[in-house]
């Protein structure tokens, strides 16, 4: 996914993509861990973004101001019990540019 057209890298030198992939991963880090995802995804083309990777970029904001109000709280539960729900996806697929793994892991607990 690299530009073809002189036309298209020089749109893209008027769009702050560094600036905006570097915003989403201080807020990756500082408050929204379920960032990581996207912010490695997109922070990959840093050298060189198109369009498509513009609108992932455009996406990822728009997904955060809607979830401005979610958070993420450990609560104990009735019993007192904790209880640990571990879960592991992975794929070979889907990343298209490198063809290595891709790995998730979600914890549930109480």
């Amino acid at each position: 996914m690299s530009l073809i057209t002189v036309e298209e890298r020089e749109s893209m030198t008027h769009v702050f993509y560094a600036s905006a992939v570097g915003s989403l991963m201080y807020a990756m880090i500082c408050i929204r861990p379920d960032l990581s995802q996207a912010v490695s995804l997109v922070s990959r083309y840093m050298h060189n973004p198109d369009r498509g990777h513009w609108e992932v970029v455009k996406c990822t904001l728009r997904y955060i101001k809607g979830t401005i109000d979610v958070d993420l709280v450990f609560e104990k539960n009735s019993i007192g019990k904790h209880k640990c729900i571990r879960c592991v996806d992975f794929d070979y697929v889907r990343d298209l540019d490198k063809h290595r793994s891709i790995t998730g892991y979600v914890f549930t607990l109480a």
